[in-house]
């Protein structure tokens, strides 16, 4: 049997690397949050609830403009929902540089227009349009690729971020990012929806409303909705919450950026793993386990004595499961239903996500400043990881209905 080509056009190629490094950008910018608490909280007096806060928005913003530009990107095209989400990304990381930044101002800035702007930049629709231009063979491996990439950003930009806020300081930093993600606007240009005549999908007359009604009365889909709200809950817990809590267990300012480019670095290796598993075996299969080792990774990190080595350990063991997730769970949404409505339906599983990551930001500040520690965040995160590895598990990885009969 003839192997099937995995690039099939040029725009197929050009999309897949423009998508990577909008990606690299948009994550590598957002990865690095967390970094800045201290100095918003010595020279802004920002607390950790209202910091949990703005981060609890970003993502909710994130989550629920996700499928808004899905939408767009849709029926217009993704670089006109890309170019336009990375307006709002720009504007809100350059007024953290110029100000005001102080009570309602830093929720805007840091909140509502970054968390905009991320819901047309980072992962989910960059990624959902590179899906389209390939075939169901291949579609896992190629949406790996892009969040392998986005990866790489999670692992150099806290290396760069601790190295810019000593020598320039924070505010300066935020302007230097502001320059990096106005060179994702520019690549953004070239994430272009296939033609009519390259589309690797079945045509459908399928309505937007249509989709969703099919959607919500799929179990599967349902389930996988309802699991990913863990993944985001873990991830921002994680990435907004660790830097202060290695320095509350005694560990070095340096460890924390140490933690997080761990994270970014085996991320790679995890989201590729992922990406080729998933071709291979079941991805409910996978995303159980990926779940439950997510709970075995947190327990050796809270309860072993804190030191350099173990927060290595988590930051390596955290890393290989943290957007392994992705490619599986989105290559269950495109099975499912088809390309057609990926970005919209994918976005509505990402909004899920944003969701957890909301209460993974916000309840780990109200918890720290309620009860002096991040235990109970811990706790329930651990919880959590235990129901999304047993939610997974009844999912049915197979085409609807309508697509059986084509």
């Amino acid at each position: 049997m003839k192997s099937e080509k995995f690039f099939h056009s040029s725009t197929a190629i050009v999309t897949l690397l423009a998508a990577c490094f909008v990606v690299l950008i948009s994550l590598g910018v957002r990865q690095t949050f967390g970094l800045f608490f201290i100095d918003f909280n010595e020279s802004l007096n920002i607390s950790n609830t209202a910091f949990g806060f703005a981060i609890g928005t970003q993502m909710l913003m994130w989550g629920l403009t996700g499928p808004i530009f899905g939408a767009i990107a849709d029926r217009y095209g993704g670089h006109i929902a890309i170019i336009s989400a990375f307006i709002f990304y720009t504007l809100g990381v350059y007024f953290l540089y110029s100000g005001p930044n102080t009570g309602v101002f830093f929720q805007i800035h840091m909140g509502l227009l970054i968390g905009i702007g991320l819901g047309g930049t980072a992962i989910s629709i960059p990624m959902s349009i590179v899906g389209k231009h390939f075939p169901l063979s291949t579609r896992t491996i190629a949406m790996s690729i892009v969040t392998a990439v986005g990866s790489f950003g999670y692992f150099i930009s806290p290396i760069f971020t601790n190295y810019s806020i000593i020598e320039y300081g924070w505010s300066y930093t935020f302007f230097i990012f502001a320059l990096f993600l106005l060179t994702g606007l520019v690549a953004a240009f070239f994430v272009r929806s296939p033609k009519a005549n390259e589309t690797r999908e079945i045509k459908s007359n399928q309505s937007f409303g249509e989709a969703l009604s099919e959607a919500f009365k799929t179990k599967s889909y349902v389930l996988l909705v309802s699991g990913f709200f863990v993944c985001g809950f873990h991830i921002t817990l994680v990435g907004t919450h660790v830097p202060k809590y290695v320095i509350d267990r005694g560990l070095e300012n340096w460890t924390a950026a140490a933690i997080l480019s761990l994270i970014g670095l085996f991320n790679i290796f995890g989201s590729l793993l992922s990406g080729y598993l998933s071709t291979k075996i079941s991805k409910k299969i996978i995303l159980s386990a990926i779940y439950l080792l997510r709970g075995f990774s947190i327990v050796f990190f809270i309860f072993m004595p804190a030191s350099v080595f173990s927060a290595f350990i988590f930051g390596a063991s955290f890393g290989f499961l943290w957007l392994s997730t992705v490619p599986a769970t989105s290559g269950i949404v495109a099975h499912l239903f088809g390309t057609k409505y990926l970005g919209l339906l994918y976005g509505i599983v990402f909004l899920s996500h944003q969701i957890g990551s909301f209460f993974g930001a916000y309840l780990g500040g109200l918890f720290h400043d309620l009860y002096g520690s991040y235990d109970y965040a811990w706790y329930l995160a651990i919880l959590l990881s235990i129901f999304a590895a047993i939610i997974h598990l009844p999912i049915v990885e197979k085409p609807v209905e309508r697509l059986q009969k084509i």
